[in-house]
């Protein structure tokens, strides 16, 4: 099977839907240049993942969004999810419903989706549209600039300080509707802001690639909250670019929980390029089944004194396969560095498999860096003693892999959004 059999793109196609959505000119340009693109890319070349033997063949086809009054109109699963103000709710295709306080706006504060932001807010979304995660990469990356749609796009102006989290909502409940969504936030010089995000999915669980891209720019001074859950159903294949750039003294904090039940690759990177800027990862994932994911977290250094730190647990169960990819790049030049990675991958199961891999890369001297990498089984010696404190050797197990998880659940922004985090985990897990 070719990849130009798994991933058609038709760049005449392309421009008729976006002058269709009344799209301005030069997006409409660069989702042909996308498009055309496409035709000569491969598709990533991953850790020990061979992506064209996944089911990347069902993407869906455009469908126009029908507007919801409010939340309520919801299905009853997904409801709960989110709040009733600040939020963005993406149903298949595009958005269908909205809300950002006058509070917010009245600082300057942009919430809405990309759509409409690239009509009413060009100046602000065409200077970062594209930049981090660049059409040209791969044939995923190509695909998703000629075809996204929904989305969101946030932004927060300099010396603003958003305290409340806004919360985005990715749902997609029918098999035959295109779902790939374009988040871009940018922070100017001096704010912060927290975001939200969960994708989830009802259905039969018919085929459907979810091919989607974050890029977030962060500017001098800036700081990003950013927490994303993916719950997506069996027949879904979750594929992800999740991209920051950090700029003078400005921070990132990844918080990332990977619980679909499908195939799953996501990456992970922050580009510090700016003196002390700083990134701060933290992955958990549950695999179960025969389930197959790839997951890479990277930090790539330009900026003097620049920090990061990465930490990914997973858990795996059945016969489900994980590939865990830590990657510190301290380029030439970034003197002072200093990059700190772990990954641990904890298998209940003796068919499961986990690959732990810590890479460093370093082109400069005076720098430090670290990793540490772990794959194995529950401590039974640990189990024993909770036993001998009169704990049942399920429940024993049970909070252990709690335990194993906790670094990254319990640094969920919204509680609400963590009791989700745990109750999936438990649901994963049989418990």
């Amino acid at each position: 099977m070719t990849t130009q059999t798994i991933l058609p793109v038709d760049s005449q196609a392309v421009a008729q839907a976006s002058k269709a959505r009344q799209e301005p000119e030069w997006l409409t340009d660069l989702r042909v240049q996308a498009a055309n693109l496409a035709g000569s890319l491969e598709l990533p070349k991953l850790e020990k993942t061979r992506l064209d033997r996944w089911d990347l063949s069902s993407f869906g086809t455009y469908r126009e969004p029908q507007a919801l009054a409010s939340v309520s109109e919801l299905p009853e699963q997904v409801k709960t999810l989110v709040g009733d103000t600040n939020i963005i709710v993406q149903r298949n295709s595009g958005a269908v419903y909205q809300t950002l306080s006058e509070e917010l706006a009245g600082l300057g504060v942009i919430f809405t989706d990309l759509e409409t932001a690239v009509r009413e807010h060009a100046d602000l979304v065409r200077p970062y549209l594209g930049k981090a995660v660049e059409a040209g990469e791969n044939l995923l990356t190509a695909v998703h600039a000629a075809t996204w749609s929904g989305g969101v796009f946030l932004y927060v102006p300099k010396n603003v300080n958003v305290e409340i989290p806004l919360q985005a909502l990715f749902l997609s409940d029918d098999s035959a509707a295109s779902f790939s969504p374009h988040i871009l936030i940018v922070a100017d010089t001096n704010s912060s802001v927290t975001y939200v995000e969960n994708f989830t999915s009802i259905g039969t669980g018919a085929s459907l690639v979810q091919n989607g891209v974050t890029e977030v720019f962060v500017k001098s001074g800036a700081n990003v909250h950013f927490a994303s859950v993916h719950n997506l159903t069996e027949g879904v294949t979750d594929l992800t670019y999740r991209r920051a750039v950090v700029e003078n003294d400005a921070s990132v904090n990844w918080i990332v929980g990977e619980m679909n039940q499908g195939n799953s690759m996501s990456d992970i990177t922050s580009i510090l390029k700016g003196n002390g800027s700083y990134s701060d990862a933290k992955v958990i994932c549950v695999g179960t089944n025969d389930q197959k994911l790839n997951l890479t977290t990277r930090a790539v250094h330009f900026g003097l004194s620049s920090n990061s730190d990465m930490i990914t647990r997973a858990v795996m169960r059945d016969q489900a396969t994980a590939i865990i990819n830590g990657i510190t790049k301290i380029e030439k030049g970034a003197t002072g560095a200093n990059g700190q990675q772990t990954e641990r991958v904890l298998m209940l199961s003796p068919k499961a498999r986990g690959d732990a891999n810590p890479i460093l890369l370093i082109d400069e001297d005076d720098v430090k860096a670290g990793h540490a990498a772990s794959v194995g089984q529950v401590n039974q010696d640990q189990v024993y003693y909770m036993m001998s404190r009169g704990i049942s050797r399920e429940e024993a197990t049970r909070l252990l892999i709690y335990g194993f998880l906790a670094p990254v659940v319990s640094e969920i922004p919204i509680a609400k959004l963590e009791e989700q985090l745990q109750t999936m985990v438990e649901r994963k897990l049989g418990q």
